[in-house]
């Protein structure tokens, strides 16, 4: 059914009663009319012959907009008129097409590193949330502010460019998530898809602009000890048993020199989420690799792993080490804290009434 015949019946009754009405007025006007004195003698014109045009006309008028093809939808007055515009509310469903969606890009990597999207995918999802100062309550991935200059050339961020476009295809798939929700989903899918524990997530973050950019030096410089750990975890609102849990997420992935300057795995299977990290710490005999490059460690006995220094201090301070040592021994206790951390590094930076759910949801479960 079209515009014009949607509104024809009661346009029609309007026109008509608006016509009635005037003309009507009218006569009654010249009908009571009164003066103090005695009414001069009347203008010989003839006011029915006029009033009877008018009326022709205004008829006509009204016939043809409501018996034509006429489009007052694209009509300048339409157009000059604001409308209000129908709100899409996504529902858990529709964050599930996008989850699907992700894991369907995971798998396109092809020769990509180790033929998986999963860890860059990850690291987009940690550096875009790890920027949070519980101080000022700034950063966090709430404004997903690494699409903007100079956060997107930090050094820590070297090479996310390759998720971060990833993620822009898909975004012109859902134009309505925001790339905040998108960035951390992504994270969320990552772990997951590599074997990982489930993730609490909830969407509700907003896309930000370039004046909300957080200044560089707030993800961990990977050359540093503990206290540098410290020092960037405890701002976001961490403690030890925490730090040593996200650490955990290098059982996946491997440096590149074009982009941290450091090279190599940590793990033998670097797209596969498992504890090997913590027992390889402990289980391996690791000694300075001798290169050109910054300094890590690499395995004494096959020379093709690594460690980087805020990785060997896991073994080191007595505090770290602890729940190190529980994570090598127990993977299900791993994945218990590393879920509950994670989830809690996504939502840094978010405030909690912008969650569109009171509770987070487990993703790809379906």
């Amino acid at each position: 059914m079209s515009v014009s015949s949607t509104f024809r019946t009661p346009l029609r009754r309007a026109l008509f009663s608006a016509s009635t009405r005037r003309v009507g007025a009218q006569v009654r006007a010249s009908s009571y009319r009164g003066f103090s004195t005695e009414a001069p003698p009347p203008p010989k014109q003839n006011f029915g012959l006029y009033a009877g045009l008018g009326a022709v006309a205004f008829g006509g008028v009204a016939y043809y907009l409501l018996n034509s093809s006429f489009d007052f939808s694209k009509s300048p007055a339409a157009k000059s008129t604001p409308t209000q515009a129908t709100q899409f509310v996504p529902t858990k469903a529709d964050y599930s097409k996008v989850y699907k969606r992700i894991s369907e890009v995971i798998d396109e990597a092809g020769s990509y590193d180790d033929g998986s999207f999963a860890p860059v995918l990850l690291r987009l999802a940690w550096h875009s949330s790890g920027t949070y100062d519980k101080q000022s309550n700034a950063g966090g991935s709430n404004y997903a502010t690494m699409r903007f200059e100079p956060e997107a050339l930090h050094d820590a961020n070297a090479g996310l460019n390759v998720a971060r476009n990833l993620m822009e295809k898909l975004k012109k798939e859902f134009e309505w998530i925001s790339y905040g929700d998108l960035w951390t989903l992504a994270g969320v899918c990552a772990v997951q898809e590599m074997g990982g524990p489930k993730i609490p997530w909830r969407p509700g973050r907003v896309d930000g602009f370039a004046k909300d950019a957080t200044p560089d030096g707030r993800l961990p410089d990977a050359s540093q000890g503990s206290s540098h750990l410290r020092d960037i975890f405890y701002r976001m609102g961490f403690n030890d048993q925490e730090i040593v849990a996200l650490s955990g997420a290098h059982a996946v992935g491997r440096c590149h020199p074009d982009r941290s300057g450091f090279e190599g795995p940590w793990t033998f299977s670097p797209v596969t989420f498992s504890n090997e990290y913590f027992k390889l710490l402990f289980n391996e005999t690791w000694v300075w690799k001798k290169w050109n490059g910054p300094k890590q460690l690499e395995d004494k006995k096959t020379r093709t792993l690594m460690m980087l220094p805020t990785d060997y201090v896991l073994t080191q301070d007595k505090s770290f080490k602890k729940w190190a040592k529980a994570y090598a021994d127990d993977e299900e206790l791993w994945f218990k804290d590393f879920s509950a951390a994670f989830s809690k590094m996504l939502e840094l930076g978010v405030p909690p009434n912008q969650f569109q759910s009171s509770e987070p949801w487990i993703m790809g479960d379906a």
